[in-house]
């Protein structure tokens, strides 16, 4: 090859990589779906940076490699670091540890020692504190700049908001992981599975998926963990970022205490090869190891290139693979119809544990796997947890002989003819009305907790109830007898008097999770709070049309066609009548619905931009609730308009040649607590009155002010 096809092979890898990284920085940070593993990952942006070395002339300033990834959220507010937030350099290799460790030595010339930490495998957090209290939590964002997100990181339990004891910094920061445990990630992924929601691929994403949520209580529901790894500040305790870290634990910080102090690199060696197997009896995700020079000192000494501190190095442990045989593959349908396939392997350990079962996600997947009977597969855990097929070793295939997996075309179950809608991937029975597994888990559904609560209608009870034809329906669960009950197998007369005092009290739960309850696809929890308290009850969301359903927030067209669906069907105004007969709740309550007050009575308001302290929906709830009326468009019978960030232009230009009154979101809260803090109880929002006094978000009002300042109210 000429030097010229060189340059121009060159030149093409070059930019396929940047395009690859680019998208793998998207999906990592913006949508936290990663489809990359950390390995590939490092080992793309490793070439990627190889060649710009080789072939200077190609720099880019905008190259992947010339910038740390970024999380950054448009819902959120940014701000500046105070230091800027930069990654580690990784490696995989024991060799390069070594190398690192030699170059340090050479490079300072004095002792030193190396501190050997857990690489959490979470989302990096920022916090500041001033005279003891926290004041501010930023994501690590560009390294530059990052999310505030003060109001979630409260919520989490092992992050002091007040230090205790004494001796620290009037005004300093501390570096951290936001981790979610093992436990807690089951738990959501199995709700989701539930749900059938899209399940989280691991601790980290689901970790960083919540610290991004507009709802502060669905992060304090997470139970999200903590681990604080650096300070920093101008006045620090000490030179020792060990000692510093001690110090930080008895002001309150949660500090892990696999740490060790090493002088030579076969301790830094013991401590790696300890933890590399130790790790997984931890209960949270680690990922690797975390190597940083001591002496703070000696770490100004080292300096930092642009993306990395010289005075520390991350090693990451290989993610665990097992290679085994796939011996068939099962299509399981879930309560909503979607066939998920499910592929049986002959038992390999992997992680500590016997798999004999791997997702393989959907239709799309297998296809591109070319998965045949018999095939020898690779399978790893998605952070270490959900055992997948990652690929097929093709030098073990033998002959053309064997039997290509195919997708079914009808269900399992009850053999319809499967249905993929546009735009989807996954393939579903849409015989939903006599399918049983479907019937059997809309069952489990109606009666899980979010739902109408009725504890004791788990999935054993409620597959013995179906074979026994007692369950056959929703309607079914208010037609049970408790003789009936006690005479099914494992349950009694005791667990019958209990299922049937549950079943009766069900008939109170109000009409927003009666309508989650009833198992409409795509209409979640907030979804269905939303339509509850768009439409008020029932026959009037029955009867909505399309553009009325599409209309209300956070809708759109495609839960809207959905919605249509269900009330179009037969078996669901049946289902609806019977319930209603039954007692269950299908308007919202007269408190619920019944105005807080009259402020607002006689006055139109339109909502515009975005909001940090609750949604659209719920400040449209509000406005109602104290007598006012929403309106879409800005017009001269506009009393005033509650203005977000990133009003929409044509809204703003108008309010300012109407000269209509432009209120933020915290002039507005503290016009309606003028009233009354009661009567704020009665409004369906998720955070209550009382934690409107968070100091994090004062700004946004102060932003707003200065925003509308040459508007005339």
């Amino acid at each position: 090859m000429n030097a010229m096809d060189e340059r121009t092979e060159a030149a093409g890898r070059i930019e396929e990589l940047r395009v690859r990284l680019r998208q793998a920085d998207h999906d990592y940070y913006v949508l936290s779906a990663p489809d990359l593993s950390d390995f590939e990952y490092d080992a793309l942006m490793r070439e990627l940076q190889q060649l710009e070395a080789a072939w200077p002339e190609f720099f880019d300033e905008n190259s992947p490699t010339q910038r740390v990834g970024s999380d950054l959220n448009g819902s959120f507010r940014q701000e500046e670091h105070h230091w800027p937030m930069l990654s580690l350099g990784n490696t995989y290799s024991l060799s390069e540890v070594e190398a690192f460790f030699h170059r340090t030595a050479r490079l300072l010339d004095d002792d030193f020692e190396i501190v050997c930490e857990l690489k959490f495998d979470g989302t990096s957090i920022s916090l500041t504190y001033e005279h003891g209290r926290l004041v501010k939590a930023l994501t690590r964002g560009d390294g530059q700049r990052g999310d505030n997100v003060t109001r979630n990181v409260r919520t989490i339990r092992t992050i002091p908001l007040q230090l205790q004891g004494e001796g620290y910094p009037d005004y300093f920061e501390m570096r951290g992981e936001v981790l979610m445990p093992w436990q807690v990630f089951e738990e959501l992924n199995r709700e989701r599975e539930q749900n059938e929601e899209p399940l989280f691929a691991n601790p980290r994403n689901a970790a960083s998926g919540t610290l991004k949520q507009l709802n502060p209580k669905v992060v304090a529901s997470r139970r999200l963990d903590a681990y604080l790894y650096y300070m920093l500040g101008d006045t620090l305790p000490g030179d020792s970022h060990y000692d510093n870290l001690q110090l930080a634990r008895q002001w309150g910080f949660h500090v892990s205490d696999a740490m060790k102090k090493c002088r030579t690199l076969e301790e830094v060696s013991d401590f790696i090869s300890y933890w590399d197997t130790e790790r997984r009896n931890l209960p949270f995700a680690t990922d690797g190891i975390v190597l940083k020079v001591n002496s703070l000192a000696q770490q100004q000494q080292l300096g930092y290139t642009a993306k990395s501190p010289r005075w520390a190095i991350a090693y990451k442990f290989q993610a665990e693979r097992a290679r085994t045989r796939l011996c068939s593959v099962d299509f399981q349908v879930g309560r909503t119809g979607i066939v998920t396939p499910v592929a049986n392997l002959e038992p390999v350990r992997l992680s500590g544990t016997t798999v004999k079962r791997a997702t393989l996600h959907n239709a799309d997947f297998v296809s591109h796997l070319d998965l045949h009977i018999g095939d020898m597969v690779y399978v790893e855990k998605g952070g270490e947890i959900i055992p997948k097929i990652v690929g097929v070793d093709m030098t073990a295939r033998e002959g053309t002989e064997l039997e290509k997996v195919r997708f079914a075309v009808t269900c399992p179950e009850c053999g319809a003819p499967l249905v993929r809608e546009e735009g989807e991937a996954a393939w579903i029975c849409p015989d939903w009305q006599h399918c049983p597994p479907q019937i059997k888990a809309r069952l489990v559904h109606f009666a899980s907790r979010r739902a109408m609560n009725i504890e004791g209608l788990g999935d054993e009870t409620v597959a013995l109830m179906y074979r026994s034809g007692y369950l056959r329906d929703i309607t079914d669960i208010y037609r049970l007898h408790a003789g009936e009950v006690a005479s099914l197998e494992r349950l009694g007369e005791k667990s019958a008097r209990n299922l049937m005092a549950q079943i009766e009290q069900s008939k109170q739960v109000p009409f927003e999770r009666v309508l989650f309850a009833l198992g409409i696809r795509y209409v979640g929890e907030s979804v269905a709070k939303k339509l509850a308290y768009a439409f008020r009850d029932i026959d009037t969301l029955s009867a909505a049309s399309f553009e009325q359903l599409a209309a209300v927030d956070e809708i759109g067209e495609k839960i809207a066609g959905k919605v249509k669906d269900f009330f179009a069907s037969p078996l669901s105004r049946r289902q609806i009548e019977t319930l209603r007969n039954y007692g269950l709740q299908f308007a919202l309550s007269q408190e619920a619905a019944a105005p807080s007050s009259d402020l607002l009575k006689g006055k139109t308001v339109v909502i515009s931009g975005t909001f940090e302290r609750y949604s659209r929906d719920q400040y449209k709830a509000m406005i109602e609730a104290h007598g006012g009326r929403n309106a879409g468009s800005v017009s001269s019978k506009t009393d005033f308009i509650l203005a977000g960030a990133n009003m929409g232009p044509s809204k703003l230009e108008k309010a300012q040649t109407l000269g209509i009154r432009l209120v933020d979101e915290e002039e507005f809260l503290a016009m309606l607590a003028g009233t009354s803090a009661a009567t704020l109880t009665q409004i369906p929002v998720e955070v209550r009155a009382e934690e409107r006094t968070d100091p994090a978000s004062g700004s946004a009002g102060t932003y707003m002010n200065s925003l509308f300042d040459d508007i005339e109210p």
